[in-house]
């Protein structure tokens, strides 16, 4: 029988940590280049590290884009909260509706590499983590006149989500989804 905490899983190193950031910077960086079948050896170089941190950190190309998405995600989440701390109510909403399909728009490679290996990434479902800072700026705009009263969280996630996922397979310009952008805006003011 092993004592209290012989199963426990040893601390990460710090270099080890510093390693993994880099080659998720570097990852994002090079597919957002490249293009997500850019070969590994580009992330590894870009990053300074050998092939095989790498893989120690990513055992394979799909686990690596997925971890990039979810970096991006952790970031549009760092983001949204940030707009809940200093933003005007409608101005907030919009922004955060041209950010996240900036972020699709710009990491599209990387979401349709996923998709050919089997992993899907729905935008809805990684906006889901946002609806807490969605629902505050949405009562933000809601009480400021600059909404629909009777627009849910959940409601405006999932177009967003159908927007950018959309946005995403379409490869849509950055002019058309402004367009889109203006015409959600447009529907969601209130009547009168």
């Amino acid at each position: 029988m092993a004592p209290d905490g012989a199963n426990r899983e040893r601390p990460v190193r710090a270099d080890a940590r510093r390693n993994r950031a880099r080659i998720l910077e570097a990852a994002e960086a090079v597919f957002a280049e490249q293009g997500a079948a850019a070969a590994t050896d580009a992330v590894a170089a870009r990053a300074g590290v050998a092939i095989g941190t790498v893989f120690r950190h990513f055992p394979t190309k799909p686990d690596l884009l997925k971890a990039v998405v979810m970096g991006l995600l952790d970031h549009l989440v760092a983001e949204v909260d940030a707009m809940v701390e200093d933003r005007d109510a409608a101005g907030a909403l919009f922004d955060l509706a041209a950010l996240v399909m900036s972020i699709g728009a710009r990491n599209r490679a990387v979401f349709e590499r996923l998709s050919e290996t089997g992993v899907q990434v729905r935008v809805a479902d990684a906006l889901a983590r946002l609806e807490p800072s969605i629902a505050v700026l949405l009562d933000r705009a809601k009480d400021a006149g600059a909404v629909r009263g009777d627009l849910l969280p959940e409601e405006f996630t999932a177009v967003l989500g159908a927007l950018c996922q959309e946005a995403i397979a379409a490869d849509w310009t950055e002019p058309f989804r402004g367009r889109v952008l203006d015409l959600l805006f447009d529907g969601l003011r209130p009547a009168g």
